[in-house]
């Protein structure tokens, strides 16, 4: 049995991935973590019955982690925290958390010593979506690109990681561009990727990429109805990092040997 901590786990994509946990043979929960909700049982807040794992305080994560995969949904300065405990500890890690700066990046790849998956989205759909929008930036080098991404009103970060993901490869594929996340007045097109974003009721996430050329349009859209979607991925992910040894840092692509 793998034996799984989950932090932020009263939050929405916890809940989720405490439930998948449960409900697998593989693996084994063992303890969850959460600034609210302490002391609550996690099964019973995911909707799966008591498990007898309760909710601990994030603050003791250093003093009480032990298990084999920490997989952490928390916010991007917490999970930089969580990722560097984790890996003093020697546990490994599955990181789903989105917004991380430069600065953020720069912490991880310092303290980051065990193998580690950490994407901005772990849906087995994204991810494949991702290396159809490259193939077709290969393709379509001239067109002028554009991003559209949608998620419910409560996300935190603007552009999406999925969203600035895409960027990253239009701009690997294309050459570097400039990034526009917003235009008003006089703002003629130019050597641009223009990343837009839209916030409202309970939208799970959809991402449009537009090549747009000289009288045609290509759209390649992903949509998401249900975050099983990416809680599906996540378990993937920890059983696939579970086996790992190489200490790292890996992607969705790497677990699904895209």
């Amino acid at each position: 049995m793998i034996k799984v901590a989950v932090t932020g786990a009263a939050g929405r994509m916890g809940r989720l991935i405490v439930k998948n946990v449960v409900e697998d043979e593989e693996l084994e929960l063992v303890q969850a973590f959460d600034v609210v909700e302490v002391g609550k049982d996690a099964g019973e807040l995911a909707g799966v019955g008591k498990t007898g794992v309760e909710i601990t305080h994030a603050s003791e994560l250093e003093s009480k982690l032990n298990a084999d995969v920490l997989v952490d949904f928390t916010t991007a300065d917490a999970a930089v925290n969580n990722i560097c405990i984790a890996a003093k500890k020697g546990v490994k890690l599955t990181v789903g958390t989105t917004g991380f700066t430069e600065e953020h990046w720069k912490k991880i790849r310092e303290c980051c010593t065990v193998p580690a998956v950490i994407s901005p989205n772990f849906s087995v759909g994204v991810n494949v979506f991702w290396e159809v929008v490259r193939r077709a930036a290969e393709l379509l080098k001239n067109y002028d690109m554009e991003v559209l991404e949608m998620h419910h009103k409560f996300k935190k970060d603007a552009p999406s990681g999925t969203a600035l993901k895409v960027v990253e490869i239009l701009k690997e594929v294309a050459g570097e561009k400039e990034v526009v996340t917003g235009r008003s007045g006089i703002c003629p097109r130019g050597d641009e990727i223009g990343v837009f974003a839209v916030r409202g009721g309970d939208v799970v996430g959809e991402h449009t990429v537009f090549f747009i050329g000289m009288g045609e349009r290509i759209e390649i859209t992903h949509r998401a109805w249900s975050r099983q979607a990416f809680a599906g991925g996540a378990i993937k992910a920890v059983k696939w990092i579970s086996r790992v040894e190489k200490p790292g840092i890996y992607g969705m692509k790497d677990v699904l040997g895209l």
